[in-house]
């Protein structure tokens, strides 16, 4: 696999893997000489991207102490979730009525590797064939402004997705779900394809409710 453009972009997608995968668990300090060294890079791009995940609520910095991994907590996923109902529900009804069988074929693509990495248990690969699986269809929406923000909120709960899909019943069960969200974007059927997204975003926040309690620790 090739390096991303920059080495800014390396070292930010190395760091969240490296926090999905729990390599980096919540309140764990950062230490930056080390990463740097294990990563082959400088300190410059290593404090440029702890600044983005500082911005998306991924890391903390406190003076003296340095960068730290953020605790997972449930009001933050509450408020995240919230807004991505508010706006991929807009951007999906936009995109169901567009979807070309290129489109079609992307979404069809990215199922397919989703299901690829579930059945290896590869949380990490799983987490990053949905994230394509969800983008092919809303892209199609040409709202580059509204996806903006809704990539910034799905930075922001990568964390989030590696417990859910640490369980053998959520990974089936997001199997079954973007089986009928593909087949409500085949129909081009706007209602039902809202509809179908909404709920698979209610079931992984009410499984993490399980997992969570209100301090973001796990239960």
């Amino acid at each position: 696999m090739s390096r991303p453009p920059t080495t800014q972009e390396f070292v930010l997608d190395e760091l969240r893997k490296a926090i999905v995968s729990r390599r980096l668990s919540p309140r764990q300090p950062i230490r930056q000489d080390a990463i740097a060294h294990q990563l082959g890079v400088s300190r410059v791009p290593l404090r440029e991207a702890l600044k983005t995940l500082e911005a998306e609520g991924q890391v903390v910095y406190e003076p003296h102490r340095g960068y730290s991994v953020a605790e997972l907590s449930l009001s933050d996923l509450l408020e995240v979730y919230r807004l991505r109902d508010l706006l991929e529900s807009e951007a999906a009804t936009v995109a169901a009525r567009k979807f070309t069988d290129t489109d079609l074929a992307r979404v069809l693509d990215a199922q397919r590797d989703v299901e690829s990495a579930a059945d290896g248990s590869d949380l990490v690969g799983m987490i990053t064939a949905n994230r394509r699986f969800h983008f092919a269809l809303l892209e199609p929406a040409g709202m580059p402004r509204l996806l903006r923000i809704v990539r910034t909120l799905w930075d922001a709960t990568d964390a989030y997705r590696a417990v859910y899909y640490n369980s053998d019943v959520n990974r089936a069960r997001v199997r079954d779900e973007h089986e009928r969200i593909v087949q409500a974007a085949k129909q081009r059927d706007a209602e039902a394809l809202t509809t179908l997204l909404d709920t698979h975003r209610r079931h992984a926040v009410d499984a993490l409710r399980a997992t969570l309690d209100a301090d973001g620790s796990p239960g």
